[in-house]
């Protein structure tokens, strides 16, 4: 395939064309922007409820993974006249609700997905949690694994349900859905600092909440920032631009706890292949994500 092949494709009712099929992305791997375009097809079915009427930021690497890349939050003044937009924080976002809107995001080389905790509806307020559990070398996924069934212990002492990704480079990610509209982020930031504050007083040699390099060596950053009106995260099922196509994926404790008992991380690293093969078997993980209502408990940062 020519690295310049252009296709003419019709997706439902919309007409997209399609450039540079043939570039590879990701040179390791000899993956080209048609496999990218062809993974996205192939997982919509999974990804779409999580990107839908959330403001998206793209990050694009139009010459592949190992060349300069740049976020865009703005939504190109060139897409069609059917992509929808939402404005927040005075900027009109892409919002990809469809697949051909997801293809088209695809043919630009954006490579990743990243999205906030809220719909552009209701941009502060959010309808979930996230906690990005970060190691400082040496500590590895080995580790988030095991602060992440830390964290799931506290959940199951509050009686709340919380889900687990790996963020498809060296962390994990856990996510405490909520969907009660009325939650702004006043409420959900001070409770996420106060949860990794906790850890890191029980666990001082494992865990940190401060972002600091200097004090995260060997230990696990529990990053309670994320939970801010401005801030995004990976989007479940994005890829991630890396020497090879990995995925951000939903786990199963089973296997977080089968990573921090037999401490490898092999298994908790999926490329696109897999994390689609997955969806396949297994469904989407993360559906819970959508509906689950929970309520927030009323904890604070300690000062």
């Amino acid at each position: 395939m020519s690295s310049r092949e252009v296709r003419e494709v019709r997706i439902g009712s919309r007409q997209l064309r399609l450039v540079n099929l043939g570039k590879v992305l990701y040179p390791q791997a000899r993956f080209t922007k048609a496999q990218v375009i062809d993974y996205y097809l192939r997982i919509s079915g999974a990804l779409l409820p999580h990107l839908r009427d959330r403001p998206l930021t793209l990050k694009r690497y139009p010459n592949g993974v190992d060349q300069p890349y740049f976020y865009e939050k703005r939504c190109p003044k060139h897409r069609p006249p059917w992509v929808r937009t939402a404005e927040a924080d005075g900027i009109e976002f892409c919002l990809v609700n469809d697949l051909p809107s997801l293809i088209w995001v695809a043919n630009l080389a954006d490579l990743e997905l990243h999205v906030p905790l809220a719909r552009a509806r209701s941009f502060r307020r959010p309808n979930m949690v996230v906690f990005d559990l970060d190691p400082g070398a040496p500590a590895d996924l080995v580790q988030c694994c095991e602060v992440g069934l830390l964290l799931r212990g506290l959940f199951d002492s509050l009686r709340l349900r919380c889900y687990a990704k790996t963020s498809g480079s060296k962390g994990l990610q856990i996510y405490l859905p909520l969907n009660r509209p009325g939650l702004t982020y006043d409420d959900t930031k001070p409770f996420a600092r106060a949860v990794a504050e906790a850890l890191e007083r029980e666990q001082p040699a494992r865990i940190v909440s401060n972002m600091k390099k200097s004090v995260r060596a060997g230990k696990v950053l529990v990053d309670w920032s994320q939970n801010d009106p401005h801030k995004t995260t990976v989007c479940v099922y994005s890829l991630r631009a890396k020497e090879r196509p990995t995925v951000s994926t939903p786990v199963t404790w089973e296997e977080v706890e089968a990573c921090a008992k037999n401490g490898s991380a092999g298994g908790l690293t999926f490329d696109s292949e897999a994390a689609v093969r997955r969806v396949e078997e297994s469904g989407d993980l993360f559906a819970p994500l959508l509906e689950l209502k929970q309520e927030l408990p009323r904890l604070s940062a300690r000062r």
